[in-house]
């Protein structure tokens, strides 16, 4: 350690003493071309930069009210628009406007003053805070020859911003409406469609579908209640058949065997009337049990009663019964054209009853179609209750894509109408485009400085050259390392008194000429920095 800290303060020294030596050539070259790289600044042309600052804003309307329809993240918004505005076609214009580069146009063609003045304008996004979305605002600048130039540039490319987001953000909103409503045209199509289907499908299968299955249930047990008093009502009418056709027999048998027979025998026919009133009357209560008087099946018991009642007065000769049915005089037997009279009564009640058991038996094949109808249906139920689920998922889902498709189009409208109202998302100059009081470029007193620390290390170069080519030995420690053989005797410098004052005068020279080297610096920094 200590080894090389000795080293180092040899190399230190040595050093020392070459700057010493070679001081001029470190000195002239260095004040030489700080100098001149001071006087080449003051020939570059001024610059002027004019720079505005756009604030991006939020939407007014807080986003549960209005949805906004542009998502886009701002970044690609700005490049997307820095795009549009430093297109060839708006830059040329600009040129044109404000007169830009007169000099240039002469030597260039027209994409390269486009790419002159691309150079020339500076766009850089101001962000906030470590998300990524955190850019507010950005900052556009201009440089000109001109300040006044370079102003009124900024303004119009700050312009061309804001007329640029508000006219794409517009657009684009219109567009996503316009998108929407043509969507919603067709899903309104495809719903109607939808719907025609499942109406089309209930009116062909009408009767089968599954919220009329409680109905076909409800009819279906109604005719099985009027089947079964279908089929009693032509038990009854064959019962009283087989009693007419028995009656009319008995009194086909009386009229064949004479009047010598006719009172004993005219007695069966009366008790048979009076079996079957008596039967009659016992349904007809059993009924009333069940159903009022107006009841269907009540009324034709009534008329058969009533028709019995007749039958039974004439048979016996009286004109009334009472009400329960006894004869008031059954004791005269009936004579031959009473009894042709009463058997033309039970011919006719027979063909009554007849027509009575035809209607009865088409009543009966009439409800037993339906019941098979009601049946086939129900059946049918579960598997329509499937093709119908089918059609109403495929409406459905028509009509939930409808309903998103309406409330994205009315949301899209309000979007619009808060973009035209200057409420959405929107630029905003918050720094005015400035008028620049002094040039930005070039920077001369670092152009200045620089040209002192390049002269400063071109001398030094300079210096350790010259010290390389120079084999002089100026130090007892030279002499040694250079010859083996022991140094033995030393002999001073020894100067005539003439030698001193001219070693002194060129010494005096060298320090006046080394302070006005370093004075003319100082002035020329000085003067540099004082024009910046």
């Amino acid at each position: 350690m200590a080894e090389q800290e000795e080293n180092l303060e040899v190399m230190l020294e040595r050093f020392l003493q070459v700057a010493l030596r070679r001081r001029w050539w470190i000195l002239a070259p260095s004040a030489v071309i700080a100098v001149c790289v001071a006087l080449v600044s003051f020939l570059l042309p001024n610059r002027f930069e004019s720079e505005a600052t756009i604030l991006v804003e939020g939407q007014q309307v807080p986003e549960r009210y209005v949805t906004a329809n542009t998502t886009t993240d701002i970044r690609e918004v700005l490049l997307i628009m820095t795009d549009a505005i430093l297109s060839r076609t708006q830059l040329l214009q600009i040129v044109d406007e404000f007169g830009l580069y007169p000099k240039e146009r002469n030597r260039l063609a027209p994409e390269q003053l486009v790419e002159l003045m691309r150079r020339n304008i500076s766009i850089e996004p101001e962000e906030k805070g470590p998300e990524p979305r955190g850019l507010n605002a950005f900052r556009i600048s201009f440089t000109s020859d001109d300040a006044r130039s370079a102003q009124q540039v900024t303004e119009r490319l700050t312009a061309l911003f804001i007329k640029e987001n508000n006219e794409s953000r517009e657009a684009q909103s219109i567009g996503t409406t316009k998108f929407l409503t043509d969507e919603l045209s067709a899903a309104e199509s495809a719903l109607k469609e939808q719907d025609i289907r499942v109406r089309d499908f209930k009116m062909q299968n009408l009767g089968e579908l599954p919220d009329q299955q409680q109905g076909n249930l409800a009819i279906l047990n109604g005719l099985h209640q009027q089947l079964q008093n279908t089929e009693a009502s032509l038990g009854r009418a064959r019962e009283q058949q087989v009693y007419l056709q028995s009656l009319l027999s008995q009194y086909q048998d009386i009229a064949a065997a004479g009047a010598s027979v006719a009172g004993p025998t005219a007695a069966n026919p009366i008790d048979a009337m009076k079996a079957q009133l008596a039967k009659l009357q016992n349904d007809r209560a059993e009924l009333l049990g069940r159903y009022t008087e107006k009841y269907p099946d009540v009324v034709k018991i009534d008329e058969q009663i009533k028709e019995t009642k007749k039958l039974l007065a004439a048979a016996s000769k009286a004109p009334e019964l009472d009400k329960d049915g006894d004869s008031q005089s059954l004791a005269t037997p009936a004579k031959p054209t009473e009894r042709d009279s009463a058997t033309a009564q039970i011919k006719s009640q027979l063909e009554a009853n007849r027509i009575e058991i035809q209607n009865d038996l088409a009543e009966q094949k009439r409800i037993d179609s339906q019941i098979e109808e009601y049946n086939r249906r129900l059946n049918l139920t579960p598997v329509r209750e499937q093709q119908l689920n089918e059609l109403l998922r495929g409406y459905n889902e028509a009509k939930k894509h409808y309903d998103d498709l309406v409330a994205k189009k009315t949301d899209s409208e309000e979007s619009t109408a808060l973009i035209r109202r200057q409420q959405g998302e929107r630029f905003r100059i918050i720094d005015q485009p400035s008028l620049p009081s002094k040039p930005s470029s070039p920077t001369r007193i670092k152009i200045s400085l620089g040209g002192l620390a390049a002269g400063l290390g071109i001398g030094l170069a300079l210096a350790l050259l010259v010290e390389t080519r120079d084999h002089s030995l100026r130090s007892e420690q030279e002499l040694r390392k250079q010859y083996a053989f022991p140094l033995t005797l030393g002999v001073p410098l020894l100067l005539t008194k003439s030698e001193e004052r001219k070693r002194s005068h060129l010494l005096t020279l060298e320090w006046l000429g080394g302070i006005l080297t370093i004075l003319l610096v100082g002035a020329t920094e000085f003067l540099v920095y004082w024009r910046s």
